[in-house]
């Protein structure tokens, strides 16, 4: 889809009020990336499952990738609010290939916040330019959300660790550099101990990947299987201490579930915004379908829930940037902004009528695209639970 075809959300009834110039000047960086570079490609990159490596350089030479990593590590030392703009403009262009979300606001801060000076020195710059592709690899084939029953193992060997075993559904593994990898340290009954984090080269020896996974949306994200094979890793690339994995990701895993929602909540825009303009141009029995008081008051109906989820989400994204973000509010966001978009897209497909299912319309590959935001970063069942706790 070429830019001139893609279209801005609506105004949101409540104006929004967390980003000021700066944020804007750099929205306006991120558009015109997402908009030239990846929006007029789309079916390129669903044929080949992946971007092309040279767009992870020039989204580096553009500062859109670790912004908010500290300038000594090649970032710009913003907060994760321009982390959001980056996410909102990826959906804006109807954009589900690129990675970069997950190489610079999740990878890059387990790096940044768990590593010693020597990895954030050696891997953080990297990032930032796009020389290095990073991937987090947790999911297992025989676990889903049950991070505890990893069965990846890596044995101490002298002054490395031997790691064998595999991983799945690997965001942005096909073209990794570097993978932040949990493994099965101990043997201890309480599995939560047993878990450790090792940054992996991917050119060690016994380092492989599987061909991109064949998925039923999201065509063109580079999704794989990663395996090890006695991949000898310097216990130096060991995050934090032994048995301090599970700890880690927990404390990660809110702002990655955050992001989920965050996403959700802009595709739930996008799509809109197609929707209310289709609506205005196709005509039935002689008149805009729009013109109809079901789809009038279907589309009041889709652009209130819409409202009501850009309020919560941009107030998860304060106290994100406050550090105050509880684990059960970005639970929520999770989700009940998941859920909405894939509720939203549902209304906007029949809206379409036959169009809808027909995938050269935006609105067809968005409900193909969002339906995996109820499953990763942990199923909204698991959501649920997390929010039950609290109570």
């Amino acid at each position: 889809m070429s830019a001139a075809n893609l279209l801005r959300p609506l105004p949101p009834m409540a104006p929004r009020t967390i980003y000021n110039e700066e944020h804007e000047a750099f929205r306006d960086t991120a558009r015109r990336f997402f908009e030239t570079e990846i929006a007029p490609y789309h079916e390129k990159w669903a044929e080949q499952q992946h971007l092309d490596r040279g767009l992870w350089n020039k989204a580096g030479e553009l500062g859109l990738l670790c912004a908010t990593m500290p300038e000594q590590y090649g970032g710009s030392g913003v907060d994760r609010l321009y982390s959001a703009i980056l996410m909102e403009e990826q959906a804006y262009a109807l954009d589900s290939a690129s990675g970069f979300a997950l190489h610079s606001d999740i990878v890059a801060n387990y790096i940044l916040n768990f590593g010693n000076e020597d990895q954030k020195s050696t891997w953080l710059p990297k990032m930032a330019t796009g020389e290095v592709v990073g991937a987090i690899a947790m999911t297992e084939p025989g676990t889903g959300s049950d991070l505890q029953g990893i069965r990846t193992t890596a044995v101490a060997d002298g002054d490395d660790y031997i790691v064998n075993g595999s991983k799945i559904f690997i965001t942005n593994g096909y073209l990794c550099d570097m993978a932040v990898v949990a493994v099965k340290t101990g043997n201890s009954e309480k599995g939560a101990q047993n878990i450790s984090l090792l940054i992996m080269d991917a050119k060690a020896p016994g380092f492989t990947k599987g061909k991109p996974l064949k998925k039923v949306g999201m065509h063109g994200q580079d999704t794989c299987e990663l395996f090890f094979d006695n991949v000898r890793v310097p216990k130096s690339n060991l995050l934090g201490m032994e048995g301090m994995g599970f700890i880690m990701l927990m404390k990660e895993l809110a702002w990655e579930r955050l992001m989920v929602g965050l996403m959700s909540q802009a595709a739930a825009e996008a799509v809109f915004a197609h929707t209310v303009q289709y609506t205005k141009d196709r005509k039935a029995f002689g008149k805009p379908i729009g013109a109809f008081q079901n789809t009038r008051f279907k589309l009041a109906e889709l652009r209130t829930k819409i409202d009501i989820g850009r309020t919560y989400a941009d107030r998860c994204m304060e106290l994100q940037v406050q550090n105050a973000l509880s684990v059960e509010a970005a639970a929520a966001a999770k989700y009940w902004l998941s859920d909405m978009v894939n509720q939203i897209v549902d209304e906007c497909v029949q809206l379409h009528g036959g169009y809808g299912f027909m995938m050269e319309y935006p609105v067809a590959r968005a409900y193909v695209d969002n339906r995996a935001h109820r499953i990763y970063a942990g199923t909204n069942e698991i959501m649920k639970e997390l929010i039950s706790r609290t109570l």
